[in-house]
Parts: C-alpha cells; structure tokens; sequence
C-alpha cells in the first residue's frame, strides 16, 4: 500500500492552486474523468477562484454505463479488466479529451470501500490516467491505506500532483 499522502483541504488548496498556475502560464484547459471520486478532483479545483480560466469540463461516470455513454469506454474493456483497471481509466482520459477542448485531462476510477475488493484488487486500489490531447495516456495503478474519505482524499491528491508533474514537464510519480 502506498504511503499516506497529506490531502487535507489546505494540502488540496496548495495542489489545485500551483496547478491552476501552471495552466494559466501555458494557456491549457483542464478536463477530469472521474468515478471513485465522485468529482472531488473537479471540486477540489473549482475552489480555486479564477479555475474558470483554465479548467474546461468535469465527467462523473460512477457506473459502468456512464463510463460507456459519456466518455466512450468500450464494454469489451469492461468486462474484460474492469471497471477498476489502468486499460478503463486509459479509455476515461481519452474519451474526456475527445469530449472537451482541454489540453490536459486526468481519469480515476477505483475502490474507496468499505465493500467492492476482489482478488487482486483490494479496498484502496485507484487507477489513474493522464493525458495530454497531443499525446498517450499514462497510466498508474495505486493502493491506498485509510476509510472511504481517505481513499477519496488521497485519490483526489494524488491527481492533482500528477496533473501539475505532467503540465510541468516532470514525471508522473508512481507514489507520494
């Protein structure tokens, strides 16, 4: 499992505003694809006043048919791996490129818990995608410690700091 991350709300505040910054100095949009989350990634960075300047769109797709009909993800992928998967997550980040005008996207789905563990996919396991719309997604699979609203905060987190790693050019970490 990885390391607890700091997510409280003046952590999320420090992460959505330097990301806000970074957008704003490359003049990208941001779209999110989430559903562990619920749209917490698009609450965390629409509190950020002036994210209107740079965040363009937010997804919530919690069930798989919302997956399907809103960001294009295949159901041969779903029943294949998951919903819960780097390939699902892969085809959310894709799909909210092609549905909006943003530069930079980022996709989550996973199992926050208490229930929804299945072998070898334990309460905690997220998956993450990235994308920029010039290029491959990059994808990430983690396992969180904590409740429900850990998983969902470290979730959130961990998004924004890939989002301002990619749109600063650095590595998407693997963990925090």
């Amino acid at each position: 499992m990885s390391n607890l991350i700091p997510h409280d709300a003046t952590h999320l505040n420090a992460l959505a505003s330097a990301l806000g910054a970074a957008l704003l100095a490359r003049g990208w949009l941001l779209a999110t694809a989430e559903s562990c989350t619920g749209g917490g990634i698009a609450a965390a960075v629409t509190e950020i006043a002036g994210s209107s300047g740079w965040f363009e769109r937010g997804f919530v797709t919690y069930s798989n048919e919302a997956k399907q009909e809103l960001l294009g993800v295949s159901a041969q992928t779903l029943a294949r791996v998951g919903a819960v998967s780097e390939e699902t997550a892969a085809e959310m980040v894709a799909g909210a490129l092609r549905g909006s005008k943003a530069s930079i996207a980022v996709s989550v789905t996973g199992i926050a818990g208490p229930g929804g563990a299945s072998p070898g996919k334990p309460v905690g396991t997220v998956c993450f995608a990235y994308a920029l719309s010039t290029g491959a997604p990059l994808t990430r699979r983690l396992v969180f410690a904590g409740d429900r609203a850990e998983v969902r905060a470290q979730t959130v987190a961990t998004a924004l700091l890939g989002l301002l790693a990619l749109t600063e050019g650095r590595e998407v970490p693997t963990t925090r």
